[in-house]
């Protein structure tokens, strides 16, 4: 596609047109509701969470095997 400093006026605002007719689509909820839905979620995951529990040196697929001497 064409990048958005290429386009005329009305090619950027009818695809603003296409992107708020998706978006009018979508099911809407008071956040009071799901934001203590999602709090309830994060926090039953927390004991999973490699961010806040670590990863253990055996299971990291990215730590250095082995290191170097410099001599």
């Amino acid at each position: 596609g064409k990048m958005a400093q290429d386009m005329t006026e009305k090619e950027l605002l009818k695809m603003e047109l296409d992107q708020l007719k998706k978006e009018v689509k979508n099911e809407r909820q008071m956040i009071s509701k799901t934001g203590k839905e999602i709090k309830e979620y994060v926090e039953s995951m927390a004991g999973e969470d490699p961010l806040l529990k670590g990863i253990p040196e055996d299971k990291n697929p990215f730590k250095e095997k082995g290191g170097c001497t410099i001599s």
